[in-house]
């Protein structure tokens, strides 16, 4: 019982380590007189992905590679399918011309780069179909490239300043929220990696079935939060950009520091995970067509969760 309560303990302790975090750099960055335009585009961008980052660094450092991959793979899946998907049903999804021409496909080519740096063995025909810290390295300076696009169109978001945490807190008051998030983050991470290796010991089923679903949405509820009160509240650009940054975040970012950390065994089952991730984002680029030109309709965000209820119960059934 103890596990599973740590594991619950640890989804709270990784989010509210995340929003103050959040906050306390927010302070920090207001003190030191950056605009909230840079604060919306970094810390507040990079919080979110917090979650999916300290539950990879932990996987990595106790050598559960399967649930650091099945994280991150299991967050892009849930995030379009089920958080644009209830997001969209909340309100229709109207997006820019840059989101459906640049952003979307950047999203693309980071679940296909991905699938062929794991898939060295097929390509080369030799070696094993592992992520090396080189190839972590090679995330890296694509998440380097994503981050100098994102700050050249950041100014023509609309709505990004509201994200901004409004605290003003002393400067003692912000560093200590910095490092409670951090270590809140630490101990989250922890506990939800341990309680997910008992979880799969006592199911006996695979660590990565657990890392693609119970740990996958646990560390998207940020995500969740944010896209579901910005379609609510109408502003759809966040809603939708928030969850294509997410994901590439998550591979480009989350992956290249865990596999810089420490290289990820790839089991070729996972390319089924691979090709789901790259499946939703060609739908969701499709679906920029459809009806009304460059919108997420209700109907189609229906059809997203039903999708990814469809993707768990295959996954359990693979398992």
């Amino acid at each position: 019982m103890l596990p599973y309560l740590l594991m619950v303990l640890g989804f709270i302790l990784l989010i509210k380590g995340a929003d103050f975090l959040v906050e306390g750099a927010s302070s920090i960055g207001r003190k030191l007189k950056i605009s909230d335009l840079a604060i919306g585009l970094t810390v507040v961008a990079f919080g979110t992905s917090m979650p999916e980052l300290f539950v990879n660094i932990m996987a990595s450092i106790k050598g559960n590679t399967e649930i650091a991959i099945g994280n991150v793979l299991g967050s892009n899946i849930a995030n379009i399918f089920l958080i644009l998907g209830i997001s969209a049903i909340i309100y229709p999804l109207s997006v820019s011309r840059g989101t459906v021409w640049k952003e979307i496909p950047f999203s693309l080519l980071a679940a296909v780069l991905l699938g062929l740096l794991v898939n060295d063995r097929w390509i080369d025909r030799a070696g094993a179909s592992d992520l090396t810290r080189i190839d972590g390295m090679v995330l890296l300076c694509f998440f380097i490239i994503f981050v100098y696009y994102t700050a050249g169109i950041a100014q023509t978001i609309d709505g990004m300043a509201e994200y901004v945490p409004p605290k003003q807190l002393s400067m003692t008051r912000s560093i200590l929220y910095v490092i409670g998030g951090l270590i809140g983050l630490g101990i989250g991470g922890k506990w939800i990696v341990d309680g997910a290796i008992h979880i799969a010991g006592c199911l006996g089923v695979s660590e990565s079935l657990i890392g693609l679903t119970i740990v996958a949405v646990g560390t998207s509820l940020p995500e969740l939060a944010t896209s579901a009160v910005a379609a609510y509240k109408k502003n759809v650009e966040i809603a939708v950009g928030n969850v294509v940054g997410s994901n590439i975040f998550n591979i480009f970012f989350v992956l290249g520091i865990s596999a810089t950390i420490k290289p990820l065994p790839f089991k070729t089952s996972a390319n089924i995970d691979i090709a789901a991730v790259i499946g939703a984002s060609v739908l969701l680029f499709i679906w920029m067509f459809t009806g009304q030109k460059r919108r997420l309709d209700r109907w189609e965000g229906a059809v997203f969760v039903v999708l990814y209820l469809s993707y768990i119960i295959i996954s359990i059934v693979r398992a």
